[in-house]
């Protein structure tokens, strides 16, 4: 299933991601628009109808207390975190939705399943002198108000148990990290893509730095390695659109 029309998908760089609904709903996802490729500054920002976090690092986290604070949107997000979010939003417990793996929320008008990442999730709390644990690393498959799905997977490893992924939730879209290091690289997220069964896929979270260096052709080699090769890599420059 191709992505329908009047949705457009915009990437800003590393794994923050712009989805414009046919509906006319905007989902903003991982959103560190100070990241060094990012085209966007987080003040510029005029529009967020739903709000998804995979995990606390900063290079994920970055600017969604400031984003939230400001345009108050629906805020799904891992129970950990909507403990600590209830604290310092506006609107406090209001202001975020608390659920886990397994769970699906209705916000915005869109569904939104909470599914398993390996990774991990602490980041340095210079306060205390220790990392703040904002709860496990997550993905995240979004059903639109058509029914198309993406599946935004956050920072992980390729794991077996993606066929689940494919068998309970059928992503249409995903988007992948290639960049190696931090996460799975080109050649895991091939097999990502083959345990999924999609056709349509987004790499994400490379080029951000030179330790990041997997690349979407490489991506391309690794799914024609697997007979893949009629999938599609979508890899617009930062700012660019879908």
């Amino acid at each position: 299933m191709a992505l329908p029309p009047d949705t457009t998908i915009t990437w800003y760089g590393h794994s923050c991601v712009r989805i414009d609904t046919a509906g006319g709903r905007t989902v903003i996802i991982d959103p560190w628009f100070a990241n060094p490729t990012s085209p966007l500054a987080v003040d510029a920002v005029d529009r967020c109808d739903l709000l998804l976090v995979t995990h606390g690092h900063f290079d994920h986290f970055g600017d969604a207390l400031a984003l939230a604070s400001r345009l108050r949107p629906a805020w799904p997000c891992m129970h950990e975190m909507s403990l600590w979010l209830a604290r310092r939003l506006p609107g406090g417990a209001d202001a975020v939705v608390g659920f886990n793996k397994g769970g699906t929320v209705e916000a915005a008008g869109l569904k939104v399943t909470m599914v398993t990442a390996h990774h991990s999730a602490g980041d340095w709390n210079a306060p205390g002198e220790t990392t703040l644990y904002l709860g496990d690393p997550a993905g995240f498959v979004i059903e639109l108000e058509d029914g198309y799905r993406i599946y935004h997977a956050g920072d992980t490893e390729v794991f077996s148990d993606m066929h689940l992924i494919r068998e309970l939730h059928r992503p249409d879209m995903a988007m992948l990290p290639i960049g190696g290091h931090f996460t799975m690289d080109p050649i895991g997220a091939a097999l990502a893509v083959e345990y999924l069964g999609v056709q349509e896929v987004m790499p994400l979270h490379y080029g951000t730095f030179p330790v990041l260096a997997g690349t979407p052709d490489q991506l391309r080699e690794a799914l024609a390695g697997r007979g893949l090769g009629d999938v599609r890599v979508h890899s617009p420059r930062p700012g660019g659109t879908l």
